[in-house]
């Protein structure tokens, strides 16, 4: 430690320690600056002075026809769909069908034990002979009446009036009889249950055996038409106009696809639209219809649906990928002759399989930006890759220093496929 007394004696014997050391180093400093400044390597000088591009992929904006899609979600359901249940009351004795087999309309799927009710039929037949005899009988006795009444007056004009009542009476009382004919023959009918519809049984729900009744609440079992089957799906509200006026000119299609909206499942028409609008959602539901050959719908089934609204012709296409959104809208990079980019405002009609229709804004067979913007602004240089080609600029050549080397050909590609250890003296990206 230094004393007080002692500082200005120390401070005489420092100064001129720093007076030397002070300069050397400034001019160690200058030196090393000048020498790399000054290099006469005429590679760094070439590194200099190259102008470097970014490698960008474009495509031309192109005119074509468009599909002009609305989506929606969608659930399948049955064309029709019959919980058949028994109209008699009576053991089922009898089942035809198995289990997801496909039926046609008028098939015999099972019977209820018809006896007792051929029994009653023969009863009521019965009964019916009974009371046409006594009718034919009563039919007698009233011309007769008359007769007596007219000729000779040995009967009273109450005694004819009371024998014509009585074959009115017996005249009811044969229709009545008839009217329980035909209701044992329904009943017959009904203890033979038949299709009603073509389609496909479900799982059987009562076995041979059990009793079954008119009034029982489940079914024996349910019938479902697959071919054609339906498609209910949601549209918004805004939308809604639209539709119309195009259903108004013809039939429209629509496309079925899975969950995943990736496989398509099947084609079908829209059938016709519901008569009021969804308070609750904004939304209003379509019915469409798909004739299902292959059964690759099942009611149900969660399906993504698109209706094909129209088709625009001749409209000006572009991958969705080249499209930039920024606070002034959407835009899009266009490559100009001279290979730098110039920032194009667009405006977008519709998007449809990573394809977007553009109203405006750019021409056709202009060079859009499909890969790269991330890196560009306006003006920038740009070297475009070959199609397939990775990162292999299509302008390589024009870009990079002259090949001076022996063994000829394109420079980078003599640099893709032979590797250069860094800082090797024929590596001119480094």
């Amino acid at each position: 430690m230094i004393h007080a007394s002692h500082a200005p004696e120390a401070q005489r014997k420092l100064m001129p320690r720093l007076s030397l050391v002070g300069p050397a180093f400034v001019a160690v400093i200058a030196c090393l600056f000048t020498s790399g400044c000054s290099s006469d390597d005429p590679k760094t000088a070439v590194k200099a002075n190259i102008n470097f591009a970014v490698p960008v992929a474009v495509a031309k904006a192109e005119l074509r026809d468009m599909p002009y899609y609305l989506t929606g979600l969608g659930s399948v359901t049955a064309y029709y769909t019959d919980a058949i249940k028994s109209r008699v009351d009576g053991e089922l004795v009898q089942v035809n069908f198995k289990e997801g087999q496909f039926v046609t309309k008028g098939d015999l799927l099972a019977v209820i034990d018809p006896r007792p009710y051929q029994v009653a039929l023969e009863q009521a037949q019965a009964a019916l002979f009974k009371d046409q005899a006594s009718l034919r009988d009563a039919k007698l006795n009233y011309e007769r009446y008359k007769g007596l009444l007219q000729n000779s007056g040995a009967m009273s004009q109450q005694q004819v009036d009371t024998q014509g009542a009585t074959v009115d009476q017996l005249e009811g009382q044969v229709r009545t009889d008839q009217a329980a004919i035909d209701n044992a023959k329904l009943n017959l009918t009904y203890c033979h249950i038949t299709a009603p519809v073509s389609g496909r049984i479900g799982l059987r729900l009562v076995d041979p055996g059990n009793m079954v009744h008119a009034t029982d609440t489940n079914a024996l079992f349910v019938v479902t038409q697959l071919q054609p089957i339906a498609v209910v799906f949601t549209l918004p509200e805004d939308q809604l106009p639209a539709v119309t006026q195009h259903m108004a000119k013809g039939t429209l299609k629509v496309e079925a696809y899975n969950r995943d909206d990736q496989s398509k499942l099947a084609t079908g028409t829209l059938l016709t639209v519901d008569n009021q609008i969804d308070q609750t959602t904004g939304t209003a539901k379509f019915k469409s219809v798909f004739d299902n050959r292959d059964n690759a719908l099942w009611p149900n089934q969660f399906v993504n649906v698109r209706l094909l609204l129209e088709t625009r012709k001749n409209a000006l296409a572009i991958p969705a990928a080249a499209i930039q959104r920024g606070p002034q809208g959407t835009y899009v990079f266009t490559v100009r002759s001279d290979n730098t980019v110039e920032v194009k405002p667009i405006t977008v009609a519709f998007t449809e399989d990573n394809v977007s229709a553009v109203n405006s804004g750019i021409s056709p067979n202009d060079e859009i930006v499909t890969d790269g913007q991330d890196k560009l602004q306006a003006g920038s240089k740009v070297e475009i890759r070959q199609p397939g080609g990775g990162n292999q600029p299509q302008n390589a050549g024009a870009s990079a220093p002259p090949n001076t080397g022996t063994a000829g050909g394109n420079q980078a590609e003599g640099a893709q496929s032979t590797p250069t250890p860094r800082g090797g003296t024929a590596n001119h990206g480094n």
